[in-house]
């Protein structure tokens, strides 16, 4: 049995510090921001920054549990709802504005999809489960066609976040191409 023992004091007020310079640095240069400009800012080493957390994806899943947690919470509010269509809908614009909200997040979110061993994946899987329990109500209500799976829509959802990310001058886009993409999965 492995025990995980707390963290020192010090070292709670190093990563609380990393975290928020890195969310700060993120917003400002997007999620290729330079670990070690990071680490400068937080006031610590590089070292102390890769033992906290020990690539980029892991900095970024630790950055992104907030939102995580919100959208997960949103999901359990939303299979509730009685239109299970317009349910997932109003959740997958908000994955959308989440992945939009850092530059880089919709591409680092792309490539963890696609690999199980990424620290994001701690983000992804939690979030492909809780989007699986909405279209499987919208399939069941027959408002969704059943070949339509929750990795697709999730890659969709990423992919349109990326595409609007890359024309800031349009900011109705992420909604106009999430709309036309929906048209196509409807029954």
């Amino acid at each position: 049995m492995t025990t995980t023992r707390p963290m020192r004091a010090d070292a709670r007020r190093n990563h609380e510090r990393l975290l928020g310079v890195a969310r700060a640095a993120f917003a400002e240069h997007g999620t290729d921001a330079a670990l070690e400009d990071i680490a400068r800012r937080a006031g610590v080493g590089i070292g102390t920054l890769y033992r906290h957390f020990p690539n980029r994806h892991a900095l970024m899943n630790a950055v992104f549990q907030d939102a995580v947690t919100d959208l997960l919470a949103r999901s359990r509010e939303l299979a509730r709802a009685d239109e299970p269509c317009a349910a997932l809908v109003e959740w997958l614009r908000a994955i959308v504005t989440h992945a939009g909200e850092y530059r880089g997040l919709a591409r680092a979110l792309m490539s963890a999809s696609c690999d199980p061993k990424s620290a994001l994946s701690q983000c992804n899987d939690p979030l492909r489960e809780a989007g699986a329990r909405l279209l499987t109500r919208a399939q069941e209500a027959g408002a969704v066609r059943g070949d339509v799976s929750i990795g697709d829509l999730l890659q969709l959802t990423n992919a349109i976040a990326l595409a609007a990310e890359q024309n800031p001058g349009d900011p109705a886009l992420a909604d106009r191409l999430l709309t036309l993409t929906l048209r196509g999965v409807r029954t």
